[in-house]
């Protein structure tokens, strides 16, 4: 239950990240803002790190897959394109149209086992699920 009530409140941290963000791109544009925030965002981990919260070890970093550390390209383009999404249709349309297309991704990696993560097939219950959010992401862009 702790790790549902965990996501949920990740879910809460990226909409206002992304309200948050959309407004820093309005004052000093859309790269300039992802990039702010990112280095706002190393700078913190930095020091979380510093003060000893780090549970791994980065000297272990040669270790993990080259194809790992595409996270980081992607942080880029996910922090500019929800910042784009969120400025031309609103919080709430933007934000459904990023779950679904997590939720659908999320759906693939499971069931394909991707990244060496345990295969979770793919059922006729999760394609109603992703059809009905996809219901509920239309009636929201709906105005």
């Amino acid at each position: 239950m702790l790790a549902l009530v965990l996501a949920a409140l990740s879910g809460l941290f990226m909409a206002l990240q992304g309200s948050l963000n959309t407004a820093l791109g309005k004052v000093v544009g859309l790269l300039e803002g992802t990039f702010i925030v990112h280095l706002i965002g190393t700078l913190l981990a930095l020091g979380l790190l510093l003060v000893g919260l780090g549970q791994g070890s980065i000297a272990e970093y040669s270790r993990a897959p080259w194809y790992t550390y595409l996270g980081g390209v992607l942080s880029v383009g996910i922090i500019y394109l929800v910042t784009s999404a969120i400025s031309k249709l609103g919080v709430a349309p933007a934000t459904t149209a990023i779950i679904l297309g997590q939720v659908f991704t999320a759906a693939l990696v499971d069931h394909f086992g991707w990244f060496g993560l345990e295969c979770i097939p793919f059922s006729f219950g999760k394609a109603v699920g992703i059809v009905l959010m996809a219901g509920g992401a239309w009636l929201l862009l709906s105005r």
